[in-house]
């Protein structure tokens, strides 16, 4: 495939874009390995620092199945002392097994889970739930109704010095915002306020690990995110070591040090939110993190040539030089384009065919002219109509990923 066979005269890629990519340290998409080594260089202090930790929680191998169906597929990850590690995936997808298999709820087939230095199972064996150190958060809060929240949080330390124990509930109850309440029964509290008595409860004996299984999905939206900040504060005061379970691409991003995007029982990609989000390293991470369109590309020299325009070579992220005269597919996001109406004296490049009000932005869909379909994301103001034609411009001025074309398998 000739260079002239991709005409394009590069006339609406921002200016903006071009100076910022001088500036940019890139790493190679394929240097990214499981446990985040690889992320953009303003991750770099925090990987120095995770590296110096101990880790807490070592899985290896895991391999869990029920009957015919293999839930989880030799997964490994490891998680370091303090960290808060999300496992994120679609329903079906493994992470719920995975947490409950590191709990002792299940045992596994394969594999082996080290918490704390301790083994706790190793396929042969698996030490009892009651016996790992670690404290279990759920998505029903599970509290007694028939017990204060101090007698909730009070609840697994009842072997403790009454003096110490009152002690540790007074902390803990400060220390989620709560000492108020002490005496509420849970049927007097906030579905928030019951959630942050629910972490105090398994913090309280002081588990070297703590597993938070979609600990917000029976709240309601704005409850769950202010209810997610907080939870995220408690944390890091507390000084907890953390896996966290979500299905919500938006959760797991906010609050996470590092994410592990999990599909078909196995993680596809970990690394910290900016690293998953910016550089995905398989199509499904790319879609699942939000809406993603590809552009089909041709690279040659120093350009990458799109359908609305040619790109520096380098503002593509790790483009090897062995894609020279190829055709790749660039990752774009809606926040990455803008469609707009043309100029009499310019041709289009597609259509509008979709058109979703969202209140503060209006998400639109275009179908290119050479079958390509990109999403936009507008302000709300935006006046842009169905089966408009328009022109569509990259005002993104971050490096973009990008995967090669054989890849693609729709």
């Amino acid at each position: 495939m000739a260079a002239e066979d991709h005409p394009t005269d590069g006339r609406r890629i921002d200016t903006t874009a071009r100076q910022s990519a001088s500036g940019v340290q890139r790493e190679a998409t394929e240097d990214a390995d499981r446990d985040g080594v690889g992320a953009p260089a303003s991750q770099t202090d925090r990987e120095d620092e995770s590296k110096d930790c101990e880790r807490i929680l070592e899985v290896d191998g895991l391999q869990k199945e029920f009957g015919p169906e293999c839930a989880v597929d030799g997964l490994s990850l490891s998680v370091q002392d303090g960290e808060l590690v999300t496992l994120l995936g679609p329903s079906g997808c493994g992470k719920t097994t995975t947490l409950r298999t590191i709990a002792g709820l299940e045992r596994p087939d394969a594999g082996s889970i080290t918490i704390d230095g301790e083994c706790v199972a190793d396929g042969d064996s698996s030490t009892a739930p009651e016996s790992r150190d670690v404290g279990l958060v759920f998505q029903d809060f599970a509290l007694f109704p028939h017990l204060s929240a101090a007698e909730n949080v009070a609840f697994g330390i009842q072997d403790w010095a009454s003096e110490k124990r009152t002690a540790r509930v007074d902390e803990l109850l400060d220390l989620v915002g709560l000492g108020d309440q002490r005496d509420s029964q849970p049927g007097e509290l906030s579905g928030g306020q019951q959630q942050r008595i629910a972490l105090a409860r398994a913090l309280a004996p002081e588990p070297d690990l703590l597993l938070l299984d979609e600990p917000f999905s029976n709240l309601d939206k704005d409850l769950r995110v202010r209810t997610r900040e907080e939870v995220r504060r408690i944390l890091i005061e507390a000084g907890v070591t953390a896996v966290f379970v979500t299905h919500d691409q938006e959760e797991a991003l906010s609050i996470s040090d590092r994410v592990a995007v999990m599909h078909q029982g196995s993680i596809e990609q970990v690394g910290h939110p900016e690293q998953v989000f910016q550089h995905p390293t398989s199509r499904f991470v790319a879609g699942f993190l939000g809406h993603a369109s590809f552009l089909s590309s041709y690279v040659h020299d120093d350009a990458v040539e799109t359908v609305i325009g040619e790109l520096p070579r380098d503002r593509i992220h790790g483009l090897a030089s062995a894609y020279d005269r190829t055709t790749v597919d660039v990752l774009v996001r809606p926040d990455d384009v803008v469609a707009r109406p043309c100029p009499d004296s310019v041709e289009p490049d597609g259509t509008v065919t979709y058109r979703r009000y969202l209140g503060p932005s209006v998400l639109y869909r275009v179908e290119l002219d050479n079958g390509d379909t990109v999403e936009c994301m507008h302000n709300h103001s935006a006046n842009v109509d169905l089966e408009q034609e328009v022109c569509v411009d990259l005002t993104a001025t971050h490096d973009l990923a990008w995967f090669p074309r054989e890849e693609h398998t729709e």
